[in-house]
């Protein structure tokens, strides 16, 4: 039975190691290196790539020169350039800093979003309803982001319909795209598929991404699983950066060039020059003085070195 040909043709990777991998690490980063990265990156290929965040620096240090770090970036025309913006403060920064794109978030469990910003679900995406207004009156793209889709450290299991609800509000406020998260990297492949198959029923699939943990292994699988149903954009950070600092012990997001890896094996066009984002994850695992996480990278540059025996 060939289920090739249901696959997608053509993918978008969203590149979100700058923001989402780099925001967790304790050592600061200096912006010529979050710059650096970035416009390796934008070298690369990548059609979207999550640069910056406009949060309170009491909360998120590393984020703290965003500003400078959008000034400098060399910008290639057509790739959308992501901030996260989390109220109507970071969206005027945001939109200062020339985003392309602003990025708010929810979660679609109850107990984790109580726990990590202080009220419901309702609430904390009824918040954003200044941001999105904004972000249409300035023709600016709005993502949603949802997180704990598959699973929260604090319930367990969350039901289909909560990420349906949160799927259906964020479309309400005007949402182009709408990521589905797995935060803790619990899901498995048949359950990304129900979860994503249910998303299906509130938004279009085309504006549907998944954004995959590798806590238990599972995130290129989950990654197959969802494009057999027909999603076609997923986020993956370089070297495998990053992770969750409000879900102990949940590993980084996957890596981006394991995912290209795989597309490349699955015949999936994806835009990105595979051997630029090794490069990448060498350059910022080097600054970051430890190895990266990525597999197919560590495989590609021990090939390089001469180091990989052939089997």
């Amino acid at each position: 039975m060939n289920h090739q040909a249901n696959l997608p043709k053509q993918v978008k990777i969203v590149e979100v190691g700058p923001r989402d991998g780099l925001q967790n690490e304790k050592e600061t980063i200096p912006a010529e290196v979050k710059i650096a990265l970035i416009d390796r990156l934008t070298k690369a290929g990548f059609a979207n790539i999550e640069a910056a965040s406009f949060v309170s620096p009491k909360w998120v240090p590393q984020m703290a020169t965003s500003t400078d770090v959008m000034a400098a970036i060399s910008r290639r025309p057509g790739v959308i350039y992501s901030a996260l913006t989390p109220n109507m403060q970071g969206f005027e920064a945001a939109l200062a800093a020339g985003a392309d794109e602003v990025v708010i978030f929810g979660s679609a469990s109850e107990a984790f979003s109580q726990k990590n910003i202080n009220c419901s679900i309702a609430e904390s995406i009824a918040r954003f309803e200044g941001v999105a207004k904004a972000a249409k009156e300035h023709a600016l793209r709005l993502r949603g982001s949802i997180s704990c889709a598959f699973g929260c450290p604090y319930q367990g299991a969350v039901p289909l319909d909560a990420v349906a609800d949160v799927v259906a509000r964020m479309r309400e406020l005007g949402c182009d795209e709408i990521d589905i998260a797995d935060t803790i990297g619990v899901a498995t492949p048949r359950q990304t598929q129900a979860v994503m198959q249910r998303a299906m029923q509130e938004f279009a699939t085309s504006a549907l991404s998944g954004h995959f943990h590798d806590t238990y292994g599972q995130a290129l699988a989950n990654i197959y699983a969802s494009l057999e149903v027909g999603i076609s954009i997923f986020h993956s950070s370089v070297s495998g950066l990053g992770g969750c600092p409000y879900a102990k012990g949940a590993t980084g997001n996957v890596a981006t060039e394991d995912v290209l890896y795989m597309m490349q094996g699955l015949g999936i066009a994806t835009g990105v020059d595979l051997d630029a984002v090794v490069d990448a994850g060498l350059f910022i695992a080097q600054h970051l003085g430890r190895k990266g996480a990525s597999r197919a990278g560590n495989a590609i540059a021990a090939k390089r070195a001469g180091k990989l025996v052939a089997p």
